[in-house]
């Protein structure tokens, strides 16, 4: 059989294992991520050094198909083996090596007697002032930490609490849906997250979902904020204050492009990133503004202006902000309504913030960003 029967019936079980995935299936999900590996492995020993791009896209979806089936020896195994064919292309060897440190990850993960969450998440940082391997200290904390307040975000819409306005998530939601973070191997500057499942209690008792559903939801959210905020964000996310917070988070990842030119995430596995770039900030800033929000909607009203500056001091409960704009301090009202995880990180950072002026050079709150 040759190369095209094999690979195509690997991307149909592949399918139908994310189908069953979708549902809830893990264990039909994994049979038939197994099938689908097993195949690809087929269509692999078909291919020669002659078609490099092919050998290399084949040898990284066999590898990655037994990781998602959970056979983390086989997926070593293919990805050892691959990575010494001739012919292989680089990115393929990056792939391959990025996959060995996700299995080396978990088999550590074991060892150490914790149990995570099924899948890691991939984040790079590229361009600008980022070099192969290395990056600003204070640019790649408050990425982590971006990160790991959308992870909390997410385990609490789907646990369906409020949206919480001020201080940090509550300890049960910390306890059970614990970020934590992995290295990878060097490549523009990248780092993995992994969610530690929780040590008894299921997270989603009354709904009896299995916790590997945040990861799945965290990479949806920011895939639709960062492509299509509009329409698709409204299907992930039915709830407006929710939603609202999410573009806003993603936001604060996507780069202006003066520090760094593009922000990455995907699924250890997956090929295909979700791409944070200048134009997706400039997208998910227009939707904010846009009728879709009717909170954000008065953004671009004539009067409006923008202070830029070092936002110095804030007090969310007495409902004011101070940012120092050209050695002037000046005093922002009407904040009360933004989410303290939003906005405490830019404390001592330079910042955006739009405001409406008024009588006896008072400010009233639109909106913030941080800026590079």
């Amino acid at each position: 059989m040759s190369w095209a029967i094999h690979h195509r019936e690997s991307e149909r079980l592949a399918g139908e294992a994310e189908t069953a995935l979708r549902l809830g299936q893990r264990d039909v999900a994994q049979h038939l991520y197994r099938q689908a590996a097993r195949e690809e492995e087929q269509a692999l020993s078909s291919i020669g050094p002659d078609k490099p791009r092919t050998l290399g896209i084949t040898a990284v979806s066999a590898a990655a198909l037994w990781y998602h089936a959970g056979d983390l020896q086989d997926a070593a195994r293919v990805a050892h083996t691959s990575s010494t064919l001739a012919g292989l292309p680089p990115f393929a060897a990056m792939e391959l090596r990025t996959l060995l440190q996700a299995i080396w990850n978990e088999a550590a993960q074991k060892e150490a007697g914790l149990s995570f969450v099924p899948g890691q998440v991939l984040i790079s940082v590229k361009g600008g002032q980022v070099m192969h391997g290395g990056a600003p200290l204070d640019l790649i904390v408050e990425k982590v930490q971006n990160v790991q307040s959308l992870f909390y975000r997410t385990a609490e819409y789907l646990k369906s609490l409020p949206l919480r306005k001020k201080g940090p998530p509550s300890k049960d939601i910390q306890d059970r849906c614990r970020p934590w973070l992995f290295q990878s191997v060097p490549g523009s500057y990248q780092f993995v997250v992994a969610v530690q499942k929780p040590v008894q209690v299921e997270m989603f008792p009354d709904e009896k979902m299995e916790p590997d559903i945040l990861t799945e939801k965290f990479l949806a959210i920011l895939k639709a904020s960062a492509e299509d905020p509009e329409t698709k964000l409204p299907e992930v996310v039915t709830q407006e204050d929710y939603r609202i917070t999410f573009l806003k988070m993603a936001r604060n990842l996507a780069p202006t492009g003066k520090t760094f030119g593009q922000l990455d995430v995907r699924a250890i596995g997956d090929r295909s990133p979700i791409v944070l770039s200048p134009s997706s900030r400039k997208l998910i800033s227009d939707t904010l503004k846009g009728p879709s929000t009717p909170a954000e909607a008065q953004i671009d009203r004539p009067n409006s202006v923008v202070l830029r500056g070092v936002l110095r001091a804030l007090d969310l409960d007495n409902d004011w902000l101070e940012v120092t704009v050209d050695g002037e301090t000046k005093r922002v009202k009407g904040v009360g309504e933004t989410v303290d995880d939003l906005i405490g990180p830019m404390v001592n950072h330079e910042v955006n913030v739009r405001v409406r002026p008024g009588p006896r050079n008072t400010f009233a709150f639109i909106d913030i960003e941080q800026d590079e």
